[in-house]
């Protein structure tokens, strides 16, 4: 990094949080640590911060009502919910709520890293918000997607790809290409394209995302 990206870690476990602020600043984050809602809130309120990583249940304010508040504020700062709840209802209140990412602990410290270096990286422009191919919508603020009338749950890893070949809709994306911009890991194995693929296929139907053999994939015509 050539400068140091401001994140603001928002948890009650203060070991934890301590941990976690002595890890990122090794790594050359600016860290600043609060252990309750109220002050998490009023630290992103102020400004300055790049990244929020946000314990879900916090003394306080909860986690939940921190990014309702912020959002209602007209704050877009990029929110992580580090959370040890589980479960698709949670994670799909979260995301309505407009958290960008959702993490449960335990959690490695690379898969953290990369995911705040995806936040980091992809921030939307207000343009790119919501993407609409066919009966497909997406919105990448509140990480929504609706086949038609229906609410579908994706990952945010299976929710990048598909709004990355959204945005392309018509063009062939290659496995390259998606490692390159959606994991920013371009060493990994292809083969982790397809299974994401795979999974998105499950839950969106096999023909809206097509393959175009020896070349990548394609969504829409």
């Amino acid at each position: 990094m050539s400068s140091k990206a401001r994140v603001l870690v928002a948890d009650d476990e203060v070991r934890f949080a301590e941990a976690l602020r002595q890890g990122l600043s090794r790594t050359d984050y600016d860290v600043t640590v609060v252990n309750d809602g109220d002050s998490a809130l009023a630290k992103a309120l102020s400004g300055g911060f790049d990244l929020i990583l946000l314990d879900l249940m916090l003394p306080g304010l909860s986690g939940y009502r921190v990014v309702e508040k912020l959002r209602a504020a007209g704050n877009q700062t990029p929110v992580m919910m580090l959370t040890a709840k589980d479960g698709e209802y949670d994670e799909a209140d979260a995301f309505d709520l407009g958290v960008d990412d959702y993490l449960t602990k335990p959690f490695s410290t690379v898969v953290l890293l990369a995911r705040m270096r995806s936040l980091l990286r992809r921030r939307p422009d207000a343009s790119d918000q919501e993407v609409v191919v066919g009966e497909l919508s997406l919105d990448a603020r509140k990480h929504r997607c609706m086949l038609g009338a229906e609410r579908i749950t994706l990952t945010p890893r299976e929710f990048d790809v598909t709004l990355y070949l959204a945005q392309r809709a018509g063009s062939v994306v290659s496995k390259r290409e998606l490692l390159d911009n959606v994991w920013d890991e371009p060493e990994l194995d292809p083969n982790v394209v397809e299974v994401c693929i795979l999974q998105v296929r499950k839950k969106l139907g096999n023909e809206l995302i097509r393959t175009v053999r020896g070349v990548g994939y394609r969504l829409g015509e």
